[in-house]
């Protein structure tokens, strides 16, 4: 297997970690807009998040899992990875080592993208 297939993997794998735990390897945050919905709505949409699998080609084009979106209630919801580094200064030279990396998590109405 070629290297950037052996990061691209494990990238995956670590991105899928915190989506489907919402705490190993990084934090998850939300929007205002997802913040000012009912709590109710709010858990639906994270456990929409967690158990997201349609990753297609064209919404996962590098095959990293980090960047999904679905309809609920009828609003477009978002969520995305980003990659930085453990002090959440600057972003991360290499998003698969854990070691350098914090992911955040964000998750958000598509309108406020």
């Amino acid at each position: 297997m070629r290297e950037q297939d052996t990061n691209t993997a494990r990238i995956r794998e670590l991105n899928d970690l915190l989506r489907t735990t919402f705490f190993v390897g990084g934090i998850v945050v939300q929007t205002e807009g997802i913040q000012n919905l009912p709590e109710a709505e709010q858990s639906r949409i994270r456990e929409k998040v967690e158990t997201f699998n349609d990753f297609t080609e064209d919404n996962d084009p590098y095959q990293e899992h980090d960047f999904g979106s679905f309809t609920h209630a009828g609003n477009k919801i978002f969520w995305k990875i980003d990659y930085y580094d453990p002090t959440l200064q600057k972003g991360s030279e290499d998003p698969a080592d854990p070691k350098q990396t914090k992911r955040v998590l964000t998750i958000m109405l598509a309108k406020e993208y």
